[in-house]
Parts: structure tokens; C-alpha cells; sequence
């Protein structure tokens, strides 16, 4: 296995530890809030806390990794994980393990923003685009693998095992981030950490229209996946009467959209722009969105529920390389705080979404779904908005890495 390849492999199973804390203990949600006498909303609050901790950690660590390089800020972060996952196993109530979660997230943000900025380290133009596409690729085990995970170990142990088990997954991974990943942001390169240059920094991304258009949409298409995620197992369990295996099986073969939509990305990327790809990623999300609203209007089951769910995973799968590249790519000169921003766009949109779900209640499908196509719907209006007029990354005829 060359460098790049071990890059891609490291950086995007650095990418998955955010997907397998969310998805692995989606299967024990009814489990426990039976242990803790707790509410639907209660338990679906551990979710949006977590949300919160990733969103707010991306704004720390972002500017952070652009003044201290991107090793310091992420072994930190991976490290205060593995130590919070295991207080989470053992919380003693809802609301204990939903301050837990939000200090998971912080440590796990760390991951996500400072993955995103290595790559924009190491390549541009195409370059990035196609490692993004790579990167992303193996990211999108976590939803197929974290279910299925979590479904298992529930018939071996408590939802409290599942806790722990992530908490040897981070520390696994924090070894091989310590080994294996080399310093890719060079002092020369390094900002002086100052709070009125990184607020002014922050200022001029927001004040982007065209990367605003590219995070609002993106973030709005997950936020539909994650409306989805919050809510699913609660629909497919209590509504349609599937066991936890069962849901975790449905979740992961849903999931293999996400795998299939990166292995086409990763195929076209270079052939076809990313933005025309993005059009498209948008496009499916919509009709996704729109076909489960439908289906719920009519009741029609599984039957109507699946199929349009899968369109819309496929379709934020090939829509989440192209709009990261895409805004990536419009400043160079701050990796770490673009991703950052775009970090927090997408996840604080989409920790929006699960108490919106959780407000409508269980005993029916039509709050999800509702949600779920607003929000695609809302994402192809503000694309096309903001972005109107970018021609995106052009077609460079010898995409090179940024550094050597």
C-alpha cells in the first residue's frame, strides 16, 4: 500500500469514528429509555447533544489546527474521546449521558475537520476531489458496519458495552494516528492564534455566498439523513414492529447506498466536475424526500417507505465529496477553519432535525418523513440560490498534489 492509499485509509476511518458513534447505539435507543424510564425526546436528546459537542468542537479546532498544526489538536481530541466513551457506559441517567455525549462530540470533532484539512493540505483542484471522493468512500462503511455492530453486541451485552467497545475503537485508532499520520501543515504556513483574526477569518467564509450556498445545501441534505437516523429506529421498531436486529439489518442495507453512490463518485470524478455531480446528489435527495412524504401520506409500509429512503441515502452519498470539495476549494489559505465552518453548518443543521422528529412523536411516520423532504426541498432552493453563477473546480489536465 503506497503513501496516498494509507492516507485515504487513515483519514477516512478517521471520518467513520463520528458515523460509528452515532449509528452504533441507534439499535439500543427503546432499550434505553426503558432503562432509564426515560422519553422518546429524552433519549433522541443524547443524539442532538452529541450533534451540539461535534458542531462546537469543529470551531475550536479548526482555527486551532491552522495555528498549531494538525497532529497536536487531533491527538487531544481522539484522546478526551476514548476517556468520555467510557464514562458513557457508565451514566446513570438521560440527562447525565446526554452531558457525556456532548463532551464526546467535542473529542470526536477533532477527527472530522482536522481530516478535511489534511486533505486540503496534501491536494487541490481534481486532486482533492478525487482523494475526497476516496476519503469519503471508506467513511461510508460507518453507517453499514455501525448498526450492524450495535444490533450484535445487544444480544451479547447491555447498550452500556456498546459504549465501550467505542471506547476501544478510539483507542485503537488514537495508536495509529500516532504512528502513521505525519505533520501536513508546515510552520510557514501557520497562522498566529489570535480570537479577532479567527473571528475575521470566520466573518469572510460566512460572508461567501457561494461556499454558504454549498454548506447550507449540504448540511440540509444530511440533516435529512440524519432526521432519519434520529427517528428510524423508533419508526421501524415500534411503528412497522421490526426487532433490533432487523432494523440494524435495514439500516445497513439502506446504507450500502452511500457505499455504491462513492464508488460511482470516485469513478466519474474527473470525467464529470464535481458540480454537475453535486446537481445530481441534489436532485435524488429531493426525490428521495419527496417520495417518503408521499409514501407516509398513503401508508403504504415498508413497501413505500425503503425504496424512496434508499434514493435519498445514495444521493447524499454522492452529494457530500463534491459539495466539500467544492467549498473546500474557495480558501486554500484557511483549510482548518473552512472546514471547520462547513463542519458546523452541516452538523448543527442536522442536530436540528432530531428534536423537530421527536416533537411529532412515534406512533406515526409522517413527522420523519416531513422533515425529511422540507429539508431536501430547502437544500435544492438554497443551492441554486447562493451558488448561482460558480463554475466550481475547473477541469485541470495535470491535477497535482498541493505538497510533495
Amino acid at each position: 500500500m503506497d503513501n496516498r492509499s494509507r492516507l485515504v485509509v487513515l483519514l477516512g476511518t478517521l471520518c467513520l469514528l463520528g458515523p460509528l458513534s452515532i449509528d452504533t447505539y441507534l439499535p439500543a435507543f427503546p432499550s434505553i429509555a426503558e432503562e432509564f424510564g426515560a422519553t422518546e425526546s429524552q433519549i433522541q436528546l443524547t443524539f442532538t447533544m452529541f450533534i451540539i459537542g461535534l458542531s462546537l468542537g469543529q470551531l475550536l479546532v479548526g482555527p486551532l489546527s491552522d495555528s498549531w498544526g494538525r497532529r497536536r489538536p487531533l491527538l487531544v481530541g481522539i484522546g478526551s474521546y476514548v476517556v468520555i466513551s467510557l464514562f458513557c457506559a457508565v451514566a446513570p441517567g438521560a440527562f447525565a449521558l446526554s452531558g457525556l455525549r456532548l463532551l464526546q462530540g467535542l473529542g470526536v470533532a477533532a477527527g472530522f475537520v482536522i481530516a478535511m484539512a489534511v486533505a486540503r493540505d496534501r491536494f487541490e483542484g481534481l486532486a482533492m476531489a478525487r482523494f475526497m471522493s476516496l476519503m469519503m468512500l471508506v467513511n461510508s462503511l460507518g453507517p453499514v458496519v455501525a448498526p450492524v455492530l450495535g444490533g450484535q453486541l445487544l444480544r451479547f451485552t447491555s447498550w452500556r458495552g456498546t459504549f465501550v467497545a467505542l471506547a476501544l475503537i478510539g483507542l485503537a485508532l488514537w495508536i495509529a494516528l500516532a504512528v502513521g499520520l505525519p505533520e501536513t501543515l508546515p510552520p510557514n504556513k501557520r497562522r498566529p492564534a489570535n480570537l479577532l483574526l479567527t473571528l475575521k477569518v470566520f466573518g469572510g467564509l460566512l460572508a461567501d455566498r457561494k461556499f454558504l450556498g454549498y454548506a447550507l445545501s449540504s448540511a440540509l441534505a444530511l440533516g435529512a439523513l440524519l432526521a432519519y437516523v434520529a427517528g428510524g429506529s423508533f419508526v421501524l421498531q415500534n411503528v412497522y414492529g421490526l426487532s433490533p436486529q432487523q432494523f440494524s439489518l435495514v439500516f445497513a442495507v439502506n446504507s450500502v447506498a452511500i457505499m455504491v453512490a462513492g464508488l460511482v463518485n470516485t469513478g466519474l470524478t474527473g470525467r464529470v466536475m464535481p458540480r454537475p455531480l453535486l446537481k445530481i446528489g441534489l436532485a435524488g435527495c429531493a426525490a428521495g424526500g419527496v417520495g417518503l412524504l408521499v409514501g407516509g401520506l398513503v401508508g403504504g409500509g415498508l413497501a413505500t417507505f425503503l425504496p424512496p429512503l434508499f434514493v435519498l441515502t445514495m444521493s447524499v452519498g454522492l452529494l457530500m465529496p463534491n459539495a466539500g470539495s467544492l467549498a473546500m476549494s474557495r480558501h486554500p489559505e484557511a483549510a482548518g477553519s473552512a472546514s471547520a465552518v462547513l463542519g458546523v453548518t452541516t452538523f448543527m443543521v442536522g442536530g436540528l432535525m432530531a428534536p423537530l422528529v421527536g416533537a411529532g412523536g412515534s406512533a406515526s411516520v409522517l413527522p420523519m418523513v416531513t422533515v425529511m423532504a422540507a429539508a431536501t426541498i430547502l437544500a435544492v432552493i438554497l443551492f441554486a440560490t447562493l451558488t448561482r453563477g460558480d463554475v466550481g473546480i475547473t477541469r485541470d489536465p495535470q491535477p497535482t498534489p498541493a505538497h510533495a
